[in-house]
């Protein structure tokens, strides 16, 4: 292991807080009164931000899976993971932004049509039809909270572009036919893969306070070099004849008037600029994974 992966394992490490753990084991007890699971992932990263245990969190519950940010992902490469977990399970698109009424009546008629044999049960044993409930699952920052605003039409949950917003579970109706269960991101505890790290804290799923700031705005510089170099010569208006992070982070320096008094480059400024133009969707038409 590298210097690097190991830097960055024990900072990673650290970036699974005590309400992920519980969380989990809230999400555990209450299991049984759900009846279906919305698994929400990024589709900038469709691979970074799916849970890799949540099946033995969620046993064999019936799921959907979202996929949130749509309209700021590379659709041609998202759509081919897309495509993958519609082999096992049904998949959904949103883009949170601009959130259409037929997005939401996709996502209710299909909860209802998955799930309606439960009340044909109950009427053929005399008993009254009852709310659906929904566990509503993801990474932190994926957009679980705004998808659940936007489907309720209301402003039920609070909301933000960072990791650990939401603090606990809570429940939110949605209409007649269905119940949503709102929960705090979570992680699995030991991100193995630096590169899977790193999407997730370029992508605001593991506060970018817990890593170094450098090492994130120099993977997001690295990544868009190598797979979306015209986006990234578009954003900062660079000339780059050959790949060199300090030439690159000067020239950003340069285009965005990143100094401090004199001519010294502001590089923590730099830094700050290049991950909030990601994590602000300035920055788009990406898929890191």
């Amino acid at each position: 292991m590298s210097n690097e992966e190991k830097s960055f394992q024990k900072a990673s490490i650290n970036w699974f807080p005590g309400h992920m753990m519980k969380t989990k084991r809230e999400i555990s007890e209450k299991l049984n009164l759900i009846d279906i699971v919305y698994e929400v992932i990024d589709a900038r990263m469709p691979i970074s931000s799916k849970i890799i245990d949540l099946d033995n969190l969620i046993k064999d519950k019936r799921r959907i899976i979202i996929f949130t940010k749509y309209d700021l992902c590379d659709k041609e490469k998202t759509d081919k993971y897309i495509k993958t977990y519609q082999e096992k399970y049904p998949v959904l698109v949103f883009d949170l932004k601009n959130c259409r009424d037929n997005d939401i009546k996709s996502l209710i008629n299909l909860t209802n049509d998955l799930l309606k044999d439960i009340n044909i049960t109950r009427k053929n044993k005399g008993l009254k039809p009852r709310l659906f409930r929904s566990l509503v699952v993801g990474a932190p920052n994926v957009g679980k909270s705004t998808l659940i605003n936007r489907i309720s039409k209301r402003n039920a949950l609070k909301t933000g572009n960072k990791a650990g917003v939401t603090k606990g579970l809570s429940w939110v109706r949605v209409g007649d036919t269905i119940e949503l269960l709102d929960t705090p991101g979570i992680l699995y505890p030991k991100i193995e893969s630096r590169e899977i790290g790193l999407n997730l804290a370029s992508l605001t799923s593991i506060n970018e306070d817990i890593l170094d700031k450098e090492e994130i705005a120099s993977y997001i510089i690295e990544t868009l070099y190598n797979k979306y170099p015209n986006i990234l010569k578009e954003r900062y208006k660079l000339d780059i004849k050959e790949f060199n992070l300090k030439n690159i982070f000067t020239e950003i320096a340069r285009n965005t008037n990143a100094y401090q008094k004199g001519s010294e480059i502001d590089y923590n400024r730099v830094y700050t600029i290049i991950i909030n133009d990601l994590k602000e969707g300035r920055i788009k038409n990406i898929t890191f994974d």
